[in-house]
Formats: C-alpha cells, sequence, structure tokens
C-alpha cells in the first residue's frame, strides 16, 4: 500500500510537472510572436498593459490570410482650401505608389470633397463632390463635416469593394496595406488621448448603461479605421448626428474639445455593438514616434521643431522644423531641407517622401 501511494504520488507530481511547463511555454511561445505587423492590442492590454495569453483576438486577425484579395477602397474627406489640396496630392501620389505592389490590397480611391461644388483636382484625383453641412450648424468645428460627407457618399456612390479605409489627407501611406480588417471586426488605430472612462459621466448622456460598460467605446477616432462597408453604412448616421448634439452640449463640447468627432465615431460605433481591433502598427505619428519599421501609415498632425544638434525642441520653433501648419496658404516648395543628423529616421523618412512626391507631382507650385 505504501509503494503504491508513493507511485500515485508521484506520478501525481509528474503530471502537473507536465502541464505546467506546457502552460508556460505556449504563454512564452505566444508572447514572444507578436511582432511587426502583427501588433494587435485588446483592450484590456491597453488599459493595463498587461499581455494576457488567453485573451486574444482569433488568430485571423493577427496573421494576414493568404488567398483571394479582399480588396477595400481608400476614403479620405476634405475641403477645397489650398491647405487641405496639397496635402491630398501627397496622400494620392503614395496611394497610387503603392497600390498595385506585393501585398497590397488598396482598390479604389476617393476623395470626398464636402465644399458642395468641385474644384481644381477633380481631373488629379477621383472625386465625389458633397455639400457642407447648413451654414452655422457645424459651430466653427469644420470636422463636423467629416461624418455628413460619409453619409452621403456611402448613399450616392457606387462602391465596388466591400470594405473602407478611412484615411485623412495628411497621411502618407509607406507600404503596400493590406487589409486588416475581417468580416467581423473592423480595424483602427488606438489614440492614447480617447479615454472614455475619464469623460464617462459625460459620455452616459449618449450611452446608457443598459449599452453596457463604458470600455465598449474603443479609444480610438473614425481615421485610420478599416471597415467593412455594410457597418459603415449603419454607422455614419449615427456618428453625424451625435457629433452635431454632443457639439450643441456645453458639457461634451468642453470636455471633447478638438476630438469631439473622434468620440462620436467611436461612440456611435459602440451604440451599433462594433468593436474595432487595436493596431499599434496601423500608423506612427512623428516626432513622438521614432521608427517607421513594420508600419503602414505616417500622420503628420505634430509639428517637428529641431535643434541643429537633432535635439527635439518641441513647444518652441526650431531651426529646422516642418510643420504642416506653416503651410496653411499654400503649398510647400519643392526639395524642402533635410533633418540635421540625429532627427529621428520617422522624420527623416517623412520629409524624404514629401519631398519625391512634390518632385514628381505635374505643376506643384508653391504656395498654390
Amino acid at each position: 500500500m505504501n509503494l503504491s501511494g508513493s507511485f500515485f504520488l508521484c506520478f501525481v507530481t509528474f503530471l502537473a510537472f507536465v502541464v505546467t511547463y506546457t502552460t508556460v511555454t505556449t504563454i512564452t511561445h505566444l508572447n514572444s510572436g507578436r511582432s511587426g505587423s502583427e501588433e494587435i492590442m485588446t483592450r484590456k492590454e491597453l488599459e493595463t498593459g498587461y499581455v494576457d495569453p488567453l485573451v486574444r483576438m482569433p488568430t485571423e486577425l493577427r496573421v494576414h490570410r493568404k488567398g483571394k484579395k479582399r480588396l477595400f477602397h481608400t476614403a479620405l474627406t476634405a475641403t477645397d482650401a489650398a491647405y487641405n489640396r496639397w496635402q491630398c496630392r501627397i496622400m494620392y501620389y503614395w496611394f497610387k505608389h503603392f497600390k498595385d505592389l506585393p501585398g497590397s490590397e488598396m482598390g479604389g480611391f476617393t476623395r470626398v470633397l464636402h465644399s458642395g461644388k468641385p474644384d481644381s483636382l477633380m481631373d488629379e484625383i477621383p472625386t465625389f463632390v458633397v455639400d457642407p453641412l447648413p451654414p452655422g450648424l457645424d459651430r466653427g468645428y469644420v470636422v463636423l463635416n467629416r461624418p455628413w460627407a460619409f453619409v452621403q457618399w456611402l448613399s450616392k456612390a457606387t462602391i465596388e469593394e466591400e470594405y473602407i479605409l478611412m484615411a485623412e489627407p495628411d497621411h502618407v501611406i509607406v507600404k503596400p496595406l493590406p487589409n486588416l480588417a475581417t468580416e467581423d471586426f473592423p480595424a483602427a488605430f488606438p489614440f492614447f488621448y480617447i479615454t472614455p472612462k475619464e469623460h464617462e459621466k459625460v459620455l452616459r448622456k449618449y450611452f446608457p448603461e443598459e449599452k453596457g460598460p463604458i470600455t465598449n467605446i474603443d479609444p480610438i477616432g473614425n481615421s485610420p479605421v478599416m471597415i467593412k462597408k455594410s457597418y459603415l453604412e449603419k454607422i455614419a448616421p449615427t456618428w453625424a448626428n451625435v457629433s452635431l448634439t454632443m457639439k450643441a452640449d456645453e458639457e461634451a463640447d468642453k470636455a471633447f474639445g478638438w476630438v469631439l468627432e473622434m468620440y462620436g465615431y467611436a461612440l456611435a460605433s459602440a451604440l451599433h455593438g462594433v468593436q474595432h481591433v487595436l493596431r499599434k502598427d496601423f500608423m506612427i505619428q512623428p516626432p513622438w514616434d521614432l521608427e517607421v519599421a513594420e508600419k503602414f501609415i505616417i500622420h503628420y498632425t505634430y509639428g517637428c521643431d529641431y535643434a541643429m544638434n537633432g535635439s527635439l525642441t518641441y513647444g518652441r520653433i526650431g531651426e529646422w522644423r516642418f510643420d504642416k501648419r506653416s503651410f496653411g496658404s499654400g503649398a510647400p516648395p519643392r526639395n524642402l531641407p533635410l533633418p540635421p543628423p540625429g532627427v529621428p529616421e520617422s522624420v527623416v523618412t517623412l520629409v524624404k517622401m514629401v519631398n519625391e512626391a512634390t518632385a514628381n507631382i505635374p505643376n506643384w507650385k508653391e504656395g498654390e
């Protein structure tokens, strides 16, 4: 009996060791396997910083599937202002450059122009003209025209692709873009400054308790987002309505400021039960992101100011700078000076790509 009991105890101990070793090995493998274009975050990981291998999106969302291409349509909303036009020209140049390269699932392209009338780029960039909001309705917040522009475009245009990438004029595509969305899950970039939990009191006016926890609202804006067209057709009207309502709400307007329309998209998506896969690899934002690496888009929303020794002088104008706002009344000149030594690769790449685009876009003239 003693020998039998000892053998049983040894067997149970050995079995527990095997199970523990297998589990630890699997966890280590899963954690080490996420890199490059597989940088996907769940909301739990984003909020806590803890990577739980048991709480993950399906493997098909982390690894791009081989087989038939799933083309997506790239759409960006724009005004007819010179500031928007030169950015759209650069954006479209790089779209065309990468569209047909290996790894791309980039289909058609549309600049959704919400000026209500054609402009000088109609022959250069595929454009669909829609109406702006009625005068005064945007309350001086021009981006409220974005969701309204998408509502009109989706209802009136013929869009062959089943998926849509919502992009912006100040995006530079840096490599061929695959379709990052799936049938059930759109893909979006997580913004550190979209923090629904910190604004729960305000958001509960529009997202009642019965809709679930406030964390059902993703920390995203509408761009960049890859999404199935049928989902966006449902979300867009709600996005437009809730954004307008929040702008008229003094408390919400004060809380969300210049990112109110971004909260509008995140809120509208949650109201429709649509949750996004959060992809850090979707884009970078110089000067804070230092390397391009395996990312897909450069978003040049922030000014890049540096001393000639390569140190960042953010908050004051640098001896060398690139800031899109410096060219608010017209296009930058060709052949912008490159950053000094020591400036991060992301900024150098951005300026080189701007220079290459402006050197090759016909009739590029400074100030136009």
